[in-house]
Formats: structure tokens, C-alpha cells, sequence
């Protein structure tokens, strides 16, 4: 047998689960969904695409163990050491800094909504809402708007980090471009926009993140 197909055998029988789905992180967060093909997934692991299928069925389950494994180390949150508001507060940060660092989680969260991995951010969420004295019957409507917002404000950053990135600039002077455009426009007609023109230069996404989140509690608790 040569030496290259006894390290082929050697590397598949070591091959794990693990391994393909942290491999697979490491090609989205380099090349997004069209950098993950089972093909450099088999070249990176040097193995062959059959020991791959071994512990994933397709492309999809892979970025589902993808997002799974993300969210398991980055939401571990201990609810019973924090109030329900610290936990959602915890939990929200945590969701919006793991779709920054690793953009393609917004969009996979969002189709793969039956997953236990959402399921498990929604029951943690959850458990917080029933914690704040929430009735039943307005339970579901409120977790779906912390978890809306939460996807929506984190996906949407992620979005523009891409973009920024695609366009080889970075955030302070994509900021101080729209921040100019902002100011130059009619007073008549945008009083409020040019008013908050200069903020666009300074602003801070994930305060500005945080803040919503601290409406919706505030709102749930005037609710009450």
C-alpha cells in the first residue's frame, strides 16, 4: 500500500463528526454557503466524500450541525443565576455576536426555524417570558418578536458586514459616506434624517442592538 493511501486510511479512520462540522465552520465563514461544497469539505479533511456521508446526509444537515455547534458554545447561559431580564439580555448579545463573527448564521437560523437548535433558544427565551409573568395566552406573540428582532437586527449586521467587506471598505468610512449623503438632503423634507446625520459616524451596532432589546422588555413589563 503507498504512503499516501495508508495517511487516506489513517485520516478516515480518525475522521469525526466533529471534525467535518468545525471544518465546515471554518469554509462558511470564509466563503459563505457557496464556499461549503462536499468536495473541498473532502479535500480540506483529506478524505473522500463517502466518509463524509457516513455522518452527514447532505449540505443542508451539515449547515444545520454547523449553526448547532455555533450556538452551543456561544448561548450557554446559566438562567437561574441571572433575572429574566439579564438572561434575554445575555442571550439576545450572544445570538447578535455569533451571526457578526459568523454571517451566514442569520440566514440559516432563519430556514432551519424547526431545528432543535432554534428550539432550544426559543425554549430558553421562553422560560424568561413565563418567568416575567407574561399571560399564556400573549406568550407566543411576545417570543416571537424578541426572537424576530433578534434574527432580524443580528442578520441584518451580518448582512452589512458582508457587504462592506465585498466592497473593500471598512465600517468608519461607509458610515462617514452615508452620514454625508444623510446631511446633504432637503431640510424641508427629511428634518428628522438630518438630524441624526452626524450619529450615523459614531454609532455603536451592537448598543444600538441592546437598546431594542431593552424596549421590548420595557414593553412586556408595562404590559403586565
Amino acid at each position: 500500500m503507498s504512503k499516501s493511501l495508508n495517511n487516506r486510511v489513517r485520516r478516515t479512520e480518525s475522521l469525526s463528526r466533529e471534525q467535518i462540522v468545525d471544518t465546515a465552520i471554518h469554509l462558511l465563514d470564509s466563503g459563505g454557503e457557496d464556499g461549503l461544497t462536499f468536495r473541498t469539505l473532502s479535500e480540506r479533511l483529506a478524505t473522500g466524500p463517502g466518509a463524509i456521508y457516513a455522518y452527514i446526509a447532505n449540505k443542508h444537515d451539515l449547515i444545520a450541525a454547523a449553526c448547532e455547534a455555533v450556538i452551543s458554545r456561544t448561548v450557554e447561559i446559566k438562567a437561574r443565576d441571572l433575572s429574566p431580564e439579564e438572561t434575554v439580555r445575555t442571550v439576545a448579545l450572544a445570538m447578535f455576536d455569533a451571526m457578526d463573527t459568523h454571517p451566514w448564521i442569520g440566514p440559516a437560523l432563519t430556514w432551519s426555524a424547526g431545528q432543535l437548535t432554534m428550539v432550544r433558544v426559543l425554549e430558553l427565551i421562553g422560560q424568561q417570558i413565563v418567568a416575567l409573568e407574561v399571560p399564556i395566552q400573549a406568550r407566543w406573540a411576545t417570543v416571537s418578536a424578541l426572537l424576530n428582532y433578534i434574527l432580524g437586527v443580528g442578520g441584518q449586521n451580518a448582512v452589512n458586514t458582508k457587504f462592506a467587506q465585498k466592497l473593500g471598505a471598512n465600517r468608519e468610512d461607509l458610515l462617514a459616506s452615508l452620514s454625508t449623503a444623510w446631511s446633504a438632503l432637503p431640510s424641508d423634507a427629511y428634518p428628522f434624517v438630518r438630524s441624526i446625520a452626524s450619529e450615523m459616524r459614531m454609532h455603536d451596532d451592537r448598543a444600538d442592538f441592546l437598546i431594542g432589546i431593552d424596549l421590548i422588555l420595557a414593553g412586556i413589563k408595562n404590559n403586565n
